[in-house]
């Protein structure tokens, strides 16, 4: 296998995790997963979405490689199982606020 293809691969299966990511609610129940396990009857309650919703989200999720799940009796438990996302996560989240606090800096100045 040539280079630009073992690098396509590994190229695609990045973009997957961050498509994965894209969605609002996929995006936080990855923040909810870094704090532990939870189960999907946990994700509805936040989310105020149905059973099947939230199914869907977390099978892109794990399709992605992001999470893992456990099936104990009824219910199902979800970790994160690609941790490193989390530290990418906190990251943004102050890069963001950092950059409206400049904004808003910014703007009170003038």
């Amino acid at each position: 296998m040539s280079k630009y293809l073992r690098d396509k691969e590994l190229i695609d299966s990045k973009a997957k995790v961050f498509k994965a990511l894209s969605h609002p609610s996929r995006l936080f129940m990855v923040e909810e997963l870094s704090k532990g396990e939870k189960c999907v009857c946990e994700f509805v309650d936040e989310i105020k979405a149905d059973f099947s919703t939230i199914s869907k989200h977390l099978s892109i999720l794990k399709e992605a490689g992001i999470i893992k799940s456990e099936k104990r009796g009824k219910w199902v438990y979800y970790h994160l199982s690609l941790t490193c996302v989390t530290g990418f996560v906190v990251c943004l989240g102050e890069s963001l606020i950092e950059n409206v606090e400049m904004k808003a800096e910014l703007f009170n100045k003038n």
